[in-house]
């Protein structure tokens, strides 16, 4: 057992990083509370004061804010869809003794080593362009008319490229506890006369609950702030079809030279990102203490 020395000990050593982690944070934080109350554009810098909570008050009644609050919630659950569906389908065929599995891994994985904006701009420029793109091309030899992915489905394709990106994630998570599942249990199924549907509802998935319990939050906390796909494909656009809460306060920060503004929504958007942390560890982090 830990004496009160050696407890000390250990303190001592990890104050160090626990306070740079602390300014790190803090001095952010609080400098964005405090320009929150103020009214601070770059156009006008010589107008400056203090406004209370107006800045909050505008960005809670713009119509744009609750269209961003519904996109980011619609590119979260979609692209949280797409990844546990396919991420489960994709580890399951993986994990199959087949012919060149490794190469197939690999291929796999690589779309999570892209970077988001490059990857972007490939699926808009190479697959998704009205004219030059390859979906565009293969419409056109069927004898149809192409589709215009970002200006018709500006949320849907974000959800696709985003889900694309973080698919890899999901299915490594999902593939290494597909593994750690012991063969004698699935053999002993098979042999009662269990199919292979079966197999999977009863043995596998139940297997499976806690990985799929850990995509959900680490993906979540970061599919909260998507911003490049978005800024490199749609701009948020056509008009705020394909906006999120992140890209909105990027539009006051630099688009609007708004600092205050922006500042307001950063804040609302840490709030709204703790309270959606909160109800997922309330409601599915339990799965990881099982």
């Amino acid at each position: 057992m830990a004496t009160q020395s050696s407890r000390l000990a250990a303190r001592l050593m990890v104050a160090p990083s626990v306070i740079v982690l602390l300014v790190w944070m803090a001095i952010p934080l609080a400098m964005a509370i405090y320009y929150s109350f103020r009214l601070y554009r770059l156009i006008s810098p010589e107008r400056t004061g203090w406004v209370g909570f107006r800045n909050y008050t505008w960005f809670i009644n713009s119509p744009e804010f609750w269209m961003a609050i519904s996109n980011t919630l619609l590119l979260v659950g979609g692209v949280l869809a797409i990844t546990i569906v396919f991420g489960t389908l994709i580890a399951l065929l993986i994990d199959q003794p087949i012919w060149g599995q490794g190469p197939l891994r690999i291929l796999v994985i690589s779309p999570f080593f892209v970077m988001p904006p490059v990857a972007a701009s490939i699926w808009e420029n190479l697959f998704m362009h009205p004219q030059n793109g390859m979906f565009a091309s293969f419409a056109q030899g069927l004898g149809m008319k192409p589709i215009l992915f970002m200006e018709s489905y500006p949320m849907a394709s974000v959800i696709f490229i985003v889900a694309w990106e973080w698919l890899p994630f999901a299915t490594l998570i999902l593939l290494t506890a597909l593994q750690s599942l012991s063969s004698e249990q699935l053999e002993a199924a098979e042999m009662d006369g269990a199919s292979a549907v079966s197999r999977f509802r009863y043995i596998i998935l139940p297997h499976m609950t806690r990985a799929i319990t850990v995509v959900i939050l680490i993906q979540t906390i970061f599919l909260l702030g998507i911003f490049g796909e978005i800024f490199t494909t749609t701009q948020g656009g056509p008009g705020s079809a394909s906006t999120t809460l992140p890209y909105m306060i990027f539009k006051q920060a630099i688009a609007a030279k708004d600092i205050g503004r922006a500042a307001a929504g950063g804040i609302i958007a840490v709030i709204l990102a703790n309270i959606v942390a909160y109800f997922l560890m309330r409601g599915i982090g339990r799965h990881l203490d099982a």
